[in-house]
């Protein structure tokens, strides 16, 4: 799933069931409400926030690591990540009845864990098994439960409460989370996924940022087009970085 996640320590999911408490008791303007943004006024602060949190820590550490690794390099390191992901994706597959879409998930992890030397290769340009948008929270709302209210997380990013419960479930899902790895390997795995995609995203950001209306608006816009692409509600494909497909200023 495509995210403006950069880590997600524990004490996100404590903040944000914090956040949904708190925010539930503000009134909210009806207008942000009928939007699924009735914490709206909360969610901005906590943005604000983030942004200082990004410029002091997340972009200056995606800009180190630019300029350490070049761009074959962190293609491989990111190939290794995304393969590491591969089970969590054939366990959803399975919560979603799609057993075809977890064989092809389980022999992609296969085929590039051994002869792409340990997910270094993505073998899917010379026919290898392709890669998969599938995810918890899609099972999640393959079983009815609704998007709830769009939320802001510190450190984090964007979430709905679904998404937060599929994005914890996925982590759960992954038998390499619970068999092989002890819980410093997967933070460090965690930190290490965050810190590739901040990189793939430090001018869409940027531009996010410096070159829109009201960047809220826009980021809010983007993440949800994103996530209903990945979701079957949109005809538009999500993209590996965050992109405008209508290319405006702000909302």
């Amino acid at each position: 799933m495509l995210r403006f996640n950069a880590v997600l320590p524990l004490f996100a999911l404590a903040a944000s069931l914090l956040l949904s408490a708190c925010a539930g008791r503000s009134s909210g303007s009806q207008a942000a409400a009928a939007a699924g943004d009735p914490f709206e006024a909360t969610n901005r602060r906590i943005l604000d926030f983030n942004w200082t949190v990004d410029g002091a820590i997340y972009r200056p550490a995606a800009e180190f690591y630019r300029r350490a690794l070049g761009p074959w390099t962190r293609t491989r390191v990111g190939n290794v990540l995304r393969n590491l992901n591969e089970p969590s994706v054939a366990a959803s597959a399975l919560l979603q009845a799609r057993p075809v879409a977890a064989g092809t998930s389980f022999m992609r992890f296969a085929v590039n864990s051994t002869l792409g030397l340990g997910g270094l290769f993505d073998l899917e340009p010379i026919g290898g098994p392709p890669r998969q948008i599938i995810d918890f929270g899609q099972t999640l709302y393959g079983w009815g439960l609704p998007d709830g209210p769009y939320l802001m997380l510190p450190f984090a990013g964007p979430f709905t409460p679904r998404e937060l419960a599929g994005t914890v479930g996925d982590g759960l899902l992954n038998p390499l989370t619970w068999v092989f790895f002890p819980f410093g390997v997967n933070a460090g795995r965690a930190v290490a996924l965050g810190l590739d995609e901040r990189e793939r995203n430090i001018e869409a950001l940027d531009d996010i940022r410096n070159n829109s209306l009201d960047p809220y608006a826009r980021l809010r816009s983007l993440w949800r087009q994103n996530r209903d692409a990945e979701l079957g509600r949109a005809t538009v494909e999500a993209p590996e970085v965050l992109d405008d497909p209508e290319a405006t200023g702000g909302r």
